[in-house]
């Protein structure tokens, strides 16, 4: 099967979701302080912009990943495309599948 995924990998992948979220998160929420602190814009404007941008990451994958097998591979894209996580931060994954994503982004030719 193409997508089938190495056990080794999702037993690595499901014990790093979570920080890599927390991580991820962690920079929305300063990113959404700086949003709040900016006095260059007013009230109205940094409130709406807050609700527009919250309401917009709530979907990324670096927030809300659907623990699924099916799902591994395309959530790690999701992950690295969001700056969640790099190429660096699969240390410990199989070679085959840290080189499919490096291939998919461009970082080596096949």
């Amino acid at each position: 099967m193409v997508n089938e995924v190495n056990e080794k990998d999702w037993k690595l992948y499901r014990k790093r979701l979570p920080d890599w979220q927390e991580k991820y998160m962690d920079r929305l929420n300063h990113e959404y302080i700086q949003l709040l602190c900016d006095t260059k814009k007013n009230a109205l404007d940094r409130f709406w912009e807050l609700e527009r941008r919250i309401k917009q990451d709530k979907y990324a994958v670096g927030v809300s990943a659907e623990m699924r097998r099916s799902k591994m591979y395309q959530n790690l894209i999701s992950l690295i495309d969001e700056g969640a996580i790099t190429i660096d931060d699969l240390e410990g994954f199989s070679e085959e599948l840290i080189e499919k994503l490096k291939w998919r982004f461009g970082e080596i030719a096949m």
